[in-house]
């Protein structure tokens, strides 16, 4: 586990789901995809797959800044959850390459037999919305511990 994990109820969300809605953006066009992921909770990664060849993955392999969601569907206002997450996408290599695959196949044996091509996504700044420790509650995870300084002007890296 990273030096600094996310808080429990974070990773405990994590588990709990299989599906994120990836935001990418070159040129000035926005585009969304959702993708299955399986996650890395020692790096603090994503790991999912798509096609470069999508609009999507040619909007990474331009820049790499993606931001990411992961929500709990339900109209009952005080069960609402969702994580909202800003960080760089990029194709996995070498030993992260044999560890992304080998938690992505784990959770999802069909890829197995699929022409996959696996990235990862690593977040450097994650919100944790969780109506069910009050209205609005947000928890917080940096991956730069000294950005938890930062927060109260809502300016690191830009998000906010």
């Amino acid at each position: 586990m990273s030096k600094h994990p996310p808080d429990k109820r974070i990773l405990s969300f994590i588990r709990r789901h299989h599906l994120m809605t990836l935001a990418t953006q070159a040129e000035g066009k926005p585009w969304t995809a959702s993708c299955f992921y399986a996650f890395l909770p020692e790096q603090v990664l994503f790991v999912f797959t798509t096609d470069p060849d999508t609009l999507h993955g040619r909007q990474m392999l331009a820049s790499g800044d993606v931001a990411v969601n992961i929500a709990l569907e339900t109209r009952i206002i005080g069960k609402i959850q969702g994580l909202q997450m800003g960080g760089k996408a990029f194709i996995l290599e070498d030993e992260m390459l044999k560890e992304g695959k080998k938690a992505y196949l784990l959770r999802f044996p069909v890829a197995a037999i699929m022409d996959t091509l696996l990235w990862g996504f690593r977040p450097e700044v994650i919100k944790f919305t969780d109506n069910k420790l009050g209205f609005g509650k947000k928890l917080y995870w940096y991956r730069n511990p000294d950005a938890l300084q930062q927060r109260d002007n809502m300016s690191y890296l830009g998000y906010y």
